[in-house]
């Protein structure tokens, strides 16, 4: 399919409010993250002294969402506690995923109907960012635009992804129109996990688990992926040894 390049017919503001809803990624098994996640759900292991989850929740807050829609699996009862009990300042709505692990694309579709903005945002948790001159959700929503725009991904160059070991995941045209990586190629560009979308993405979707890849998939070969660049830090926080190397950083500023 020949997608026309044209630039983007809305300037970019970089102080938009943002969606007032974010769904939260916080289901995962967390492999990677052994021994840690033995006991503990991916999401409640600590980093400078707050947990993945309060981190990602604290940035929402800071960034203006007024909802929360996570979803639990591993060890969700603890997860839900520690909502409970730690989490203040913006609504939480839990998509129960006891029975099954839907992963990304699957987990969208179950919280569809908890999803009450049109765009929202989607953000994993096993990520940790650090503002720069702009708010990080306010860049994105900034830059939404829905006449052109199905996803807008927050990407990081890839010299710039602390603790991330991958050849990065996309190129990025002159209009901000992504594409992948080709095979055994290294990309500019890694995904932060923080991104907008369209709910009108999520249709015609298998039953079951899947990957939010199908949907970026559909909007890349319609000229409707794009993304923009984070202004400020981003760290990969997938396995133990992340950590003290992550703690370090931002004790360094």
């Amino acid at each position: 399919m020949s997608v026309a390049r044209k630039p983007l017919s809305v300037q970019p503001q970089d102080g938009a409010d943002p969606p007032r809803t974010a769904m939260v990624m916080a289901a995962g098994l967390g492999k990677r993250m052994r021994p840690l996640t033995a006991t503990r759900p991916k999401p409640l292991v600590e980093v400078a002294g707050r947990t993945l989850l309060d981190h990602c929740i604290d940035r929402l807050k800071e960034g203006g969402v007024a909802k929360a829609v996570v979803n639990v699996h591993y060890l969700a009862d603890a997860v839900e506690a520690h909502m409970r009990t730690r989490v203040s300042g913006i609504d939480i709505a839990v998509s129960d995923e006891r029975r099954q692990l839907m992963e990304t694309g699957g987990g969208l579709m179950q919280a569809k109907d908890l999803i009450d903005a049109d765009p929202f945002l989607c953000v994993n948790s096993d990520n940790l960012w650090v503002d720069g001159p702009v708010n990080a959700l306010r860049l994105l929503a900034g830059r939404w635009n829905a006449d052109e725009m199905d996803a807008l991904l927050l990407l990081v160059p890839l010299a710039r992804a602390n603790n991330h070991n991958g050849k990065g995941d996309f190129h990025m045209d002159a209009w901000g129109r992504l594409s992948r990586r080709k095979v055994s190629r290294v990309a500019p560009f890694v995904f932060t996990g923080i991104q907008m979308l369209s709910k009108s993405v999520l249709t015609d979707a298998p039953e079951g688990p899947f990957s939010t890849n199908l949907f970026w998939n559909r909007a890349i070969e319609a000229g409707r992926c794009f993304g923009v660049v984070h202004q400020g830090m981003w760290f990969d926080v997938g396995t133990p040894q992340a950590i003290p190397v992550t703690e370090a950083m931002l004790a360094d500023g």
